[in-house]
């Protein structure tokens, strides 16, 4: 091969180089990125499925108190102190999903 053949093709092989370097280079960005977006998804899960237990309590705990008053009409005290004690729990639940 000649000398003029040699370098076209050395010319060539660093624009392909460059090209691929780029391209690694904005790939490995674009990970990263989605890396985080990923992590920020999963964070949002946990939380929704915190949620969506702390609702299925408070239905549980409805019910009980629902078959309570029904059972014993003279319980407005009994409804309340179970309502304090649920705002207590949801107070407990709230600190514990900032910690």
């Amino acid at each position: 091969m000649s000398n003029e053949v040699l370098r076209t093709e050395l010319n060539s092989l660093q624009r392909k180089i460059k090209i691929l370097l780029s391209e690694h280079s904005h790939l490995k960005s674009e990970v990263i990125e989605l890396k985080e977006e990923n992590n920020k998804l999963k964070a949002r899960v946990l939380e929704k499925e915190a949620n969506i237990e702390s609702f299925q309590n408070k239905a549980k705990i409805s019910k009980i108190v629902k078959s309570v008053a029904d059972g014993d009409k003279t319980s407005p005290e009994l409804n309340q102190v179970i309502d304090e004690y649920i705002k207590e729990i949801d107070k407990c639940i709230a600190h514990l999903g900032e910690a």
